[in-house]
C-alpha cells in the first residue's frame, strides 16, 4: 500500500489539507459564501449533444483541499459535467470558476497549471513510452524551446515513484497490461503538479488492491500537500471511504451533496439508484458502507 509520507516535488512546506477549512453545506449555491471560495465550481451549467440535453442548467462546486467523489449510475452525466468543466466539453450555457476566477478568459495554459484532467480512457501516441508520457505533464510549466528542466525532471521521477511505475519507466505504453496503463496516465497527472486533479474514473482497470492504492495515494496528496481532488467513480464504498464531499446524480441533474455520512443511505440509494440497500458503518474506518442490497 502506499507509505503515509510522500514527499511532493516542491520543497515548500505544505499545509494540513484535508484539516484545513470548512467543507460547504448541504443546500451551498451561488449566494453562499462558502459556495463562492470552493476550488472549482459551476454556475447555470447545461451540455447538450446536439439537440438533446444532457444536463439542464445546474449549481455545482468542489470544495477546496478536499476529496470529493461524484456518484451517480451509468448515463447520468457524470463524465460529461467534469468535460465541461475541464473544458473538454462545450458548454451549453452557464459558466465555471477556477479558484474563485472566470475560467472562459483563461488561456489553456494558465488553467493547465491549476488543473489537471484524466478523461476516460485516454489513448496514448504509438510507442510512446511510459517515461515520455509522464513527462508531457510537465508542457504547461515549460519555456523557451520546451525542453525538461532538472525540475521537470524531478518532478516525473517524482510522479512514477508514488505511483509505483519507475520499473515500466522505459517500457512502451502498448505493452502495459490495463492497470498498469492506468497508473501511467494517472502518473502523467501526478507530474501537472496542480492544485486542482479531476479523474474521471481512476480505478477502472485496477484490481482490489490497486484500487485502494490509488485511492490512499490520492487521500495522501491532499492530506500532505492539499491538493483539491475531484473523482467519478462508480465503487460507493471506496468513494465514501476516501472522501469528504459526495455529489450524487440522476438524469443530468444534481440530486444531493454533502458528507458520505449524509448521502450514503437508503433513500439516497432509491432515489439515485431505485435499489433497496442495507448500509453500516464500516468497522475499520467509521465511514458509511453499503453491506448489500436488492432490486426494488
Amino acid at each position: 500500500m502506499v507509505t503515509d509520507q510522500i514527499r511532493g516535488p516542491k520543497t515548500a512546506e505544505m499545509g494540513e489539507g484535508s484539516d484545513a477549512g470548512a467543507v460547504l453545506c448541504e443546500a451551498c449555491g451561488p449566494r453562499c459564501a462558502e459556495f463562492g471560495e470552493a476550488a472549482l465550481r459551476g454556475e447555470g451549467v447545461s451540455v447538450a449533444y446536439g439537440p438533446k440535453v444532457i444536463i439542464p442548467p445546474l449549481d455545482v462546486a468542489f470544495p477546496k483541499e478536499k476529496i470529493t467523489a461524484i456518484i451517480g449510475p451509468n448515463g447520468c452525466g457524470k463524465s460529461t459535467l467534469l468535460k465541461a468543466l475541464a473544458r473538454t466539453q462545450p458548454m451549453r450555457a452557464g459558466q465555471a470558476f477556477l479558484f474563485g476566477q472566470p475560467m472562459a478568459p483563461m488561456k489553456d495554459t494558465e488553467v493547465a497549471r491549476q488543473m489537471a484532467f484524466l478523461p476516460q480512457s485516454p489513448q496514448a501516441p504509438g510507442g510512446l513510452t511510459v517515461e515520455e508520457l509522464v513527462s508531457y505533464g510537465r508542457y504547461p510549466h515549460q519555456k523557451g524551446f520546451g525542453r525538461l528542466t532538472d525540475q521537470d525532471k524531478q518532478t516525473a521521477a517524482w510522479a512514477l515513484e508514488v505511483t509505483h511505475m519507475e520499473q515500466f519507466s522505459k517500457r512502451p505504453i502498448s505493452a502495459l497490461s490495463g492497470g498498469q496503463r492506468q497508473r501511467a496516465w494517472i502518473a502523467l497527472a501526478l507530474a501537472q503538479d496542480t492544485p486542482l486533479i479531476l479523474l474521471d474514473e481512476p480505478t477502472t482497470y485496477l484490481d482490489m488492491a490497486h484500487q485502494l492504492e490509488i485511492l490512499e495515494l490520492l487521500q495522501t496528496l491532499n492530506r500532505q500537500q492539499g491538493k483539491t481532488i475531484v473523482l467519478v467513480i462508480h465503487e460507493l464504498n471506496l468513494a465514501a471511504r476516501c472522501a469528504h464531499w459526495m455529489v450524487a446524480m440522476k438524469d443530468g441533474t444534481v440530486r444531493a451533496a454533502g458528507t458520505p455520512e449524509a448521502i450514503m443511505n437508503a433513500d439516497m440509494m432509491r432515489e439515485v439508484f431505485n435499489l433497496e440497500s442495507l448500509i453500516a458503518p464500516d468497522p475499520w474506518t467509521g465511514r458509511p458502507e453499503l453491506v448489500s442490497y436488492r432490486s426494488r
